[in-house]
């Protein structure tokens, strides 16, 4: 009898040697945690693809943001902070036609060059908020008449300063709107660095098909817009 014992207990440690090892837990959390980590760093490195211009006609009104990152913003009629003291659009976005888009885009390239870029304070402007800000100001010194209607109506008018890269603006003399020789491009009776600044903003926009107007240093028209026709767009508010 003592000799199948002997062969059972002999069976049996062969049986115990020969089952599986199971993992340690501690490595089936470290596989969880790499695959998690890979999938964050895939979240995290997408990144947001802009528009292009192709297969865009010229007049169309296209959302400036849409096709660079490389802008910095203001938008002071969607605000109270501007000469109406009154808020007239619904919400701030600047939106030009697309021929305006591809200048600002390429006078922005020479701009980054110095180190700086255009910040706006406005752009395409719809009529009927033309008509807004001449009920509040019938001044034609300071708002175009809406039944005559301005080149912000016809998308193709800017009122921009340039801010360097860590978003702070250069001194042009005056705010946003000012009304005031101090505002003029042939008052001379400024300090050098003002004067530097506005001869780099005005040069720049004139190089790329842009006019000023002589009473409002942030003032831009882009000559191949003025025939335009006035429009009365109205940009969807996404907040």
């Amino acid at each position: 009898m003592k000799y199948p014992i002997v062969l059972l207990i002999i069976l049996l440690a062969i049986s115990c040697r020969q089952k599986p090892k199971t993992a340690p837990k501690e490595s089936v959390q470290e596989t969880a945690t790499v695959v998690d980590s890979v999938t964050v760093d895939i979240v995290k490195d997408e990144e947001p693809t802009l528009k292009t211009f192709e297969g865009l006609a010229d007049t169309t009104f296209v959302r400036l943001a849409d096709f660079s990152e490389d802008f910095a913003y203001d938008m002071r009629y969607a605000t109270e902070n501007n000469f109406l003291k009154a808020k007239v659009y619904d919400c701030a976005e600047c939106y030009t036609r697309v021929k305006t888009a591809k200048a600002l885009i390429e006078a922005n390239k020479d701009f980054l060059k110095e180190g700086v870029k255009i910040k706006f304070f406005d752009c395409y402007r719809p009529n009927s908020v033309q008509y807004k800000m001449w009920e509040i100001v019938p001044n034609p010194q300071y708002v175009a008449n809406p039944d005559k209607g301005s080149i912000h109506n016809k998308g193709g008018a800017v009122d921009i300063t340039l801010v360097d890269m860590e978003g702070n603006e250069l001194d042009m003399g005056t705010d946003f709107d000012y009304f005031g020789k101090r505002a003029y491009h042939d008052n001379m009776d400024l300090p050098q660095e003002i004067l530097d600044n506005r001869k780099l903003l005005k040069e720049t926009m004139e190089a790329h098909g842009f006019w000023s107007i002589r009473t409002e240093w942030w003032h831009y028209n882009l000559s191949a817009a003025s025939n335009d026709r006035v429009a009365n767009f109205k940009w969807e508010c996404n907040d």
